[in-house]
This record gives structure tokens, C-alpha cells and sequence, in this order.
């Protein structure tokens, strides 16, 4: 059976038919909305059994300096295609604080932080990582698309010992002009330096998500919430 949608000022969620067994709280990129990502949702192919809740949230309109001050739907700001012009910290930390508020409520329905998966699609991305490695509890893993991981250092450097460990599935394109295939590479090196499992994919294609991508989503959350 299909999910059922629901809409708000705040995110698009799809629901299975009956109780959820999982969450996954997927994060758009720059420009975008919750509503980018809700066509993934059967091409996934996901086993019904794994009756999983998708919570699609909308970033916070803001402007943003790389497009003329333009004010979109942005995480945060990016001054520069470059990880120093990505580094707002101050929006960063006010988005993470968003996401802390959906797992928040997702426990709150009766899902445990284990049963939790956090994902998003560059900017997004970014946000679901730092997200699950300030979460303060052990969620099912972070899938990162074509992303990075800003602040790296000092995100990587506070956190305990019993934190580490958080399974995480990147893939990123080979000719992302967007999101150089570097800074994917230098956020997997750190994650692996800091006791986090990676999962790491390269695809030949740009700043966009495969259907070959895909498959390799679908079986990594199957494998990780089945």
C-alpha cells in the first residue's frame, strides 16, 4: 500500500499504513524544498515490512550570499563554492537545532533513536551529518549525498568516544562541479579518522542523484532498519 502524504509549513511527510517501524528525515539542498525528494520514495523500492515513515522538512528561507543575496530555502548561507565559504556557523547550528526537534518528535511517537536515519542531498547533507554527530545518542546512520562536512575538525573534535561509531553511506558524483568530489573524499577521511564506519560510492555523474545511486540507497537502508 501506498504512503500516506501530509503537508505543513514545516515538511512533507509520508506515512506507511498502520505504525512506522522506522524514521528517515530527509534534507534538501540549496533552493530547493521537502517536496524535492518525495518522488524517490517508490523508486527506492523499499519492502513494505520495512513500514518506514519519510519526514521531509523544509529549510528556513534566508538569503544567500552566492546568489545576490537572493532569499531562498537554504540551511544556511554559502558565501563561496569553497569549504571557507561555506562555514556559517550560526546557520548551521540553527538548522541542527531544527533537526534535534524532529528526532525530538519522532521519539515522541514511539520511535527510538536507533530506528532513526538522518539523509539529505548537499547542503542537506551537510546538515544531517553534523545533526547526527551532535545528536547525543545513537541514531541508525546518516545517508549523505553528494555533501560535505563543514567544521569538520572541530565537530569531529568534541565529540566522546562512546559517540563514535555512526554508520554512515556516502555517495557523490565523479564530475560534481557543485560539491567538488574532494571535499566528499575529505569529509569520508575524517569520519573514518574519528571511528565512524563509511560507506562510500562514486558515480559518473554531476551534482544529482542516480538510479543506480538509488539501489545502493534502498539496500543500505534495508541493511540498516530491516
Amino acid at each position: 500500500m501506498p504512503h500516506e502524504m501530509a503537508e505543513s509549513e514545516e515538511a512533507v511527510t509520508l506515512s506507511p499504513p498502520g505504525s512506522a517501524h522506522a524514521t528517515v528525515i530527509w534534507l534538501h539542498g540549496l533552493g530547493a524544498d521537502g517536496y524535492d525528494f518525495v518522488p524517490i520514495v517508490p523508486e527506492l523500492r523499499l519492502p513494505p515490512t520495512l513500514a518506514l515513515r519519510f519526514v521531509f522538512p523544509h529549510a528556513a528561507v534566508r538569503p544567500v550570499t552566492i546568489n545576490g543575496g537572493y532569499e531562498m530555502r537554504a540551511w544556511y548561507d554559502i558565501k563561496a563554492l569553497t569549504p571557507a565559504g561555506r562555514d556559517d556557523a550560526v546557520g548551521l547550528d540553527e538548522s541542527v537545532a531544527r533537526i534535534g526537534t524532529l528526532v525530538a518528535a519522532e521519539r515522541a511517537l514511539g520511535v527510538p533513536a536507533s530506528r532513526i536515519m538522518l539523509a539529505g542531498f548537499s547542503q542537506g547533507g551537510a546538515v544531517a551529518l553534523h545533526a547526527a554527530l551532535s545528536a547525543g545518542e545513537a541514531l541508525a546512520g546518516v545517508v549523505a549525498l553528494s555533501t560535505y562536512l563543514p567544521r569538520a575538525a572541530a565537530l569531529l573534535a568534541r565529540q566522546p568516544a562512546a559517540d563514535r561509531g555512526l554508520p554512515v553511506l556516502m555517495c557523490h558524483g565523479s564530475s560534481d562541479a557543485v560539491v567538488d568530489i574532494a571535499m566528499g573524499s575529505a569529509a569520508r577521511d575524517a569520519l573514518v579518522a574519528a571511528g565512524h564506519p563509511v560507506e562510500w560510492h562514486s558515480y559518473p555523474m554531476g551534482h544529482e542523484v542516480s538510479a543506480r545511486e538509488l539501489v545502493d540507497v534502498a539496500r543500505w537502508l534495508v541493511a540498516r532498519l530491516g
